[in-house]
Formats: C-alpha cells, sequence, structure tokens
C-alpha cells in the first residue's frame, strides 16, 4: 500500500498546475504535470467529478501520461541542444567579427597624391560639380552594404542628399565596419550621373576615393534608429523633436516654411512696406483677457501679447504702411490641431483704404506669396512632394458675409451641439465654419460679423450699424488662417469700444492718441504662418509647421 507522501492528487475540474502541490487540498490539474514533478514512481488518485470523487488512475490513462511526459523530455532535449547549436553559433560569429574588426584597424586609408586637389563644396552645389573630384561633408542619412565589396550611403547636410559608395577597402575598415547612422563624415570622390534605370537623389552618386570620419553616433540600444520609429506615439516624437526635424519630411517642411516667409517678405517689399519690431512685454489686451499669459515685470502685471496690431497702427503715421512677422501668444487650453500657444504672426496695417481695398491687399498677399514660393524650383519640388495635390488658389475668392454663412448652415443643415440652428449674432464655432469650407471647396472671405462677437477696436459699417467691416480668410483643410478689419478712426467710437468690453482705457493712451493727431480710414490684418503651411502642405497639424510647438503641456525641448 502506497504511503501517502507518495500518493499524488489531480483534479481535472479544480485543480491547478501553476501553484498546485498535488496534496488533497491543492491539487494538480492534470496527470502529465503531477508526472513532470513528482516522477514516475507514484501513485495518482484522479478526480473527474465531484460525484465521482478521487480514484485510481486507470492504466491507460497512466500510460497516455507518461508517453506525454516522455514526449515533452524529448522535445525539451531537442530544443537545448538546438539552443546550444545556436548559441555555439552566434559565438563563433561574434569572434568571427571580433577578429574581423581587429584586423580591420590595420587598415590604413590615405590619399592618392596622384589625384587632383578635391574641392570643398555643399550637396547643393553637386551638380554643377558633376565630373570634378570633390569633398562632401555631412550626417549618414541612410546607410547600406551590399556584397563584401560594396557600402552605399545616403549623405546629408542640410542643403540637399547624396548617394556615395564606398568600394574595396574603403568599406573594410574599422570606421566603414562600424559605421552607423547619423555619424558625420567627409567622403572625397567624383561625381557622375547615373545612367538609366537606376535612382539616387539628384540622379547622380558621388564614387568615393577617400574618406573619413568627424564623429561617430552611437549604435546597438543606443542607436538613433531606437530612438524613433514610425509607430512611436506624439508624445515621444514631441520629446525627441531635436531628432525628428533631421527626418526628410520635417526638414523639407522647416524649409519650405523659410521661403514662405521670404516670400512674405518680399511681397510687401514690392509693395512699399516697412517692416519693424514690436514688443513682447505689453500691458495691454488685444483678443481678450482669457487667453493672456501674464507675468510679474518688475512688480507690475505685464503680459505675453496676443498681437503687435495695435504697435503697427502707431507706426502708420511713422513710416507709413507697416508689418511684421514676430511670435504672438495665446493661453489656449486646447489640444486641437489648429491651435499653439506660441505662434508665429504676419500682421500688417495700411493707411487711407477701404474695406474693399484691404480684402483686395489680403488675396493679392496670399496669391502673389503662393506664386512666389512655387517659383524658386527646390522649393517648388518640396511644396509637391509634401502635397502632391496641391494647387494655387485661383482669383476672386469668394466673398460670404456673415449674416449669408448664418443661412448656409441652416440649408445644409450644419446645426449646433444642442440640434438647433445658428442664428444671427451668435459667434461660429471652428467645426461649423470648417464643415462649410470644406463642401465649399475654395477660398473665403468671410465678412461683416456682428459687432458683440468681435474685438472693440474694429469699425462698424455705415450701412449696418449691427456689424463690422471684418474678415476671417477661409481655406479648405484648416478653417482660418486670416483675421482682419477696418479700425476704428473716430475717437468716441473707440471709447464706446473700450467701454463695451469692460477696458480701462487708461492704459491704452497711447493707442487713442492715434485718433487725436490726425486720425484716418485704415485697416489691417492678422496671419497665422503656422496654419498657412499647414493648408499649402497638406499637414495634419499646425504643431508640424514650426521648429519646436508649444501649447498646453508641453515647453520642452
Amino acid at each position: 500500500m502506497a504511503r501517502e507522501a507518495d500518493i499524488v492528487y489531480v483534479d481535472e475540474l479544480n485543480g491547478t498546475d501553476d501553484s498546485g502541490n498535488g496534496t488533497r487540498e491543492n491539487p494538480y490539474k492534470t496527470a502529465v504535470y503531477a508526472l513532470q514533478v513528482k516522477g514516475g514512481d507514484i501513485k495518482i488518485l484522479i478526480q473527474k467529478s465531484l460525484e465521482e470523487g478521487y480514484k485510481d488512475i486507470s492504466g491507460a490513462a497512466l500510460k497516455k501520461a507518461k508517453k506525454r511526459v516522455e514526449d515533452l523530455a524529448n522535445k525539451a532535449k531537442k530544443e537545448k541542444l538546438m539552443y546550444e547549436k545556436e548559441q555555439k553559433k552566434l559565438e563563433e560569429a561574434y569572434e568571427k567579427e571580433q577578429k574581423k574588426l581587429e584586423e580591420a584597424k590595420n587598415i590604413i586609408l590615405t590619399q592618392d597624391p596622384n589625384l587632383s586637389p578635391a574641392s570643398k563644396i555643399k550637396i547643393r552645389n553637386a551638380i554643377t560639380n558633376r565630373g570634378k573630384r570633390v569633398k562632401v561633408s555631412g550626417w549618414v542619412h541612410r546607410l547600406r552594404t551590399q556584397g563584401k565589396d560594396m557600402k552605399f550611403i545616403i549623405l546629408r547636410d542640410g542643403t540637399g542628399y547624396l548617394q556615395c559608395i564606398l568600394t574595396g577597402q574603403l568599406c573594410h575598415t574599422y570606421d566603414a565596419l562600424t559605421l552607423s547612422v547619423e555619424s558625420t563624415i567627409t567622403v572625397y570622390g567624383v561625381i557622375n550621373e547615373l545612367p538609366d534605370g537606376k535612382k539616387a537623389p539628384d540622379n547622380h552618386e558621388l564614387l568615393a576615393d577617400y574618406w573619413e570620419v568627424n564623429h561617430k553616433a552611437p549604435g546597438a540600444e543606443d542607436a538613433f534608429t531606437n530612438k524613433l520609429n514610425a509607430e512611436a506615439d506624439p508624445s515621444v516624437l514631441y520629446e525627441q523633436r531635436h531628432l525628428v526635424i533631421r527626418g526628410e519630411i520635417a526638414s523639407a517642411v522647416l524649409k519650405v516654411r523659410s521661403r514662405v516667409m521670404k516670400a512674405f517678405r518680399d511681397h510687401f517689399d514690392s509693395k512699399g512696406f516697412t517692416e519693424v519690431t514690436p514688443p513682447c512685454l505689453v500691458q495691454t489686451q488685444v483678443e481678450g483677457g482669457s487667453t493672456l499669459f501674464e507675468l510679474n515685470y518688475y512688480g507690475e502685471k505685464a503680459y505675453l501679447t496676443q498681437s503687435s496690431q495695435l504697435y503697427l497702427e502707431t507706426c502708420l503715421p511713422s513710416v507709413g504702411d507697416v508689418y511684421c512677422i514676430s511670435e504672438s501668444y495665446r493661453a489656449e487650453k486646447s489640444h486641437t490641431r489648429r491651435h499653439l500657444s506660441e505662434y508665429s504672426h504676419l500682421e500688417a496695417e495700411m493707411a487711407f483704404i477701404s474695406f474693399e481695398d484691404l480684402l483686395d491687399k489680403l488675396e493679392d498677399l496670399i496669391c502673389d506669396t503662393i506664386d512666389r514660393v512655387l517659383s524658386h524650383e527646390p522649393t517648388r519640388k518640396l511644396v509637391y512632394q509634401l502635397h502632391p495635390d496641391f494647387k494655387p488658389p485661383e482669383r476672386p475668392f469668394m466673398r460670404l458675409d456673415y449674416k449669408d454663412a448664418i443661412q448656409y448652415l441652416k440649408d445644409h443643415d450644419i446645426k449646433k451641439e444642442d440640434g438647433g440652428f445658428y442664428e444671427f449674432g451668435e459667434d461660429i464655432p471652428e467645426a461649423p465654419e470648417r464643415a462649410m469650407t470644406d463642401q465649399i471647396n475654395r477660398p473665403i472671405f468671410l465678412c461683416r460679423f456682428p459687432a458683440e462677437v468681435k474685438s472693440f477696436y474694429m469699425s462698424r459699417c455705415k450701412d449696418d450699424r449691427r456689424v463690422t467691416e471684418s474678415v476671417d480668410v477661409l481655406f479648405p483643410g484648416v478653417g482660418e488662417i486670416v483675421g482682419g478689419s477696418m479700425r476704428i478712426s473716430d475717437m468716441n467710437e473707440l471709447l464706446e469700444g473700450y467701454k463695451r468690453e469692460g477696458i480701462d482705457p487708461a492704459p491704452y493712451y497711447w493707442y487713442t492718441d492715434q485718433r487725436k493727431y490726425g486720425t484716418t480710414e485704415h485697416g489691417g490684418f492678422g496671419l497665422g504662418i503656422e496654419r498657412f503651411l499647414a493648408w499649402l502642405l497638406h499637414r495634419d497639424t499646425i504643431k508640424e509647421c514650426c521648429l519646436y510647438p508649444r501649447f498646453m503641456g508641453r515647453c520642452l525641448p
């Protein structure tokens, strides 16, 4: 008779192999596991149902369980042998690689003194230097080895991309064998145009005769490719933005942005405008107090500017039509794709104009800027690389009064969140405005908003005092990119505006003085450069259109 210590309990209903110990109180679930843990010299009592209780395992079941244990043991043995074999192969490969690396340290490259001196060039000048011996420095953008004696490197220097080919001893050195992406190198050789059927940036490649490492980026776990990947969470991409901008898309956006800024400036220069640089630290508000960033300025309350408009207006009597491109700040507690806490703001003010003049000048600015951007061939290529279906806007832009927009929303069943329709006097939020713009699918001048939903400085229409001479420029896919208006020229009307908005006029004395010392009809606008770029380049969020985006919860890097 078996001792109690030799008896193992198996409960197929309530037992557990993971935490059981084979006792009656804590049985195993399977006979196979019992045999694996306790060995073959045991007595197994098995319970298949509470009614039957524990019984001796049948001979057939025990035989089947022992066969399964044997099969599992043989499988484990084979797997162990395979693992040991694989480990041995890996160790041999590692030793072979280490030996190869040690031998590679003995390969010392030298320049051939019989070759002509290499001219130092930027990649942007590679086409005009084909057939000549050159040297190019940059970052290893991509890296690929082909066979034993050829290595392809896509080199990046910020001005373009160049395929470089290392052959023979050039790709057998220690540096070549351990080269990693984002290392900085200098390559010497001749640039030749590629034959038909082969592809590379600018359809040419540099066949190297010598190269050297300036600085080697880390490999293994700290490699650049382990920092970022296509599936990375947006928060990781923002955290690693300093690395993201090295990518082809991000760098293309930044290059287009630079050309767009130049095009804006060139447009204004051609029209006789003067550029000024207003202050960012202010003690007045422009667009309402709820989005002000407040700070302590030597014991006084001050803010980061929401807009430079008021300062630009003061420049009109001094320098004439005026503009600025500077940062504006809005404490927007929002994570939408069209809001930033800090953004680049193009603003302009013009004197002795009418509302129709303002609309015409806005249309001219947008269309002329696009024409200037697309006339620069390198930028044109980048625009269509990022937005293959881009079509320049056609003139004239659609003019749509606010009251007609309210009717459009009703006619097309675009409702408020509560299911009701928008009525005259209500502000039209982003979502219905975007829906309308996307349906119309062309640039829109949305004009003449009610005074109650616009800023204190906007002048009222003479034929309808309920509304202002105001305009929002709406573009499909992004919504509002420009806001503008005629400014109040009458002092009494301006004072009424202060009063309506509950603004103390005292800090605005300098702004009010513009209506005291030679007032005139004047107007202006503000354009969000990131929104303009998002439309031009078909970006999903304006956060992609600036160098280091700032929004709620993000002030790094």
